[in-house]
């Protein structure tokens, strides 16, 4: 009985972390694509010096090879950040800015309209 038990809990042990592992790694996808905008141009303008570079070097395939490579990278260190934050234990419920993923609204933020300072003490005549 015991044995089952823990073969169980082992089951949904690796389905959590596997859960786990793919919520961050749409979460760190999804912040180096916004969040790491400038970070993606300054690969895009480095991706292309050494492309021009290697293009003299090896004409068939300089571009590929630098391509590939930035894709590469990109992808390793998703996929890394992700399982190291998976490993560690860090759960994404646990992150205080991931409020956006669960759902949840954020309760700082509270409209103020333009119109409300002319607007909010008037009292309808009825």
């Amino acid at each position: 009985m015991a044995l089952s038990q823990s073969q169980s809990f082992k089951k949904v042990y690796y389905l959590l972390m596997l859960r786990s592992f793919l919520i961050w790694t749409f979460t760190l996808t999804v912040c180096l694509l916004i969040v790491g905008f400038p970070l993606v141009i300054l690969m895009v303008i480095i991706g292309s010096l050494a492309a021009i570079v290697l293009q003299s070097v090896m004409p068939a395939t300089g571009v590929l090879i630098v391509a590939s490579s930035i894709l590469g990278i990109n992808v390793f260190s998703v996929l890394f950040g992700a399982a190291l934050l998976t490993l560690k234990g860090v759960h994404p419920q646990e992150v205080e800015w991931l409020r956006w993923l669960h759902g949840e609204a954020d309760v700082a933020a509270t409209s103020v309209y333009a119109s409300c300072p002319l607007t909010c003490d008037v009292r309808r005549a009825t």
